[in-house]
């Protein structure tokens, strides 16, 4: 009866050392996804900066441009002063 048991608590260990292996597998894969994930996102990040400079840049264009047609309709006495 003893050796029953025994044999039954070495199997269940069996059973929880697999387990245990498959867990470390998956979870080495799952580091792995991460890393790629980790990898885009700043890539996205760098991508999301580089937008925002171009904006900006953008705007001050636009600025520059409302002060040059500001500058020719009050010269041109477009609109009142």
């Amino acid at each position: 009866m003893a050796e029953q048991a025994d044999n039954l608590v070495l199997e269940h260990l069996r059973h929880i050392r697999r387990a245990v292996d498959e867990m470390q597998t998956d979870i080495v894969d799952l580091k792995a996804r991460m890393t790629g994930v980790e990898g885009s996102l700043g890539q996205i990040t760098s991508q999301i900066g580089h937008l925002q400079t171009q904006i900006a840049s953008q705007t001050l264009r636009i600025d520059r441009f409302d002060e040059r047609m500001a500058r020719i309709e009050r010269r041109l006495d477009l609109v009142e002063a």
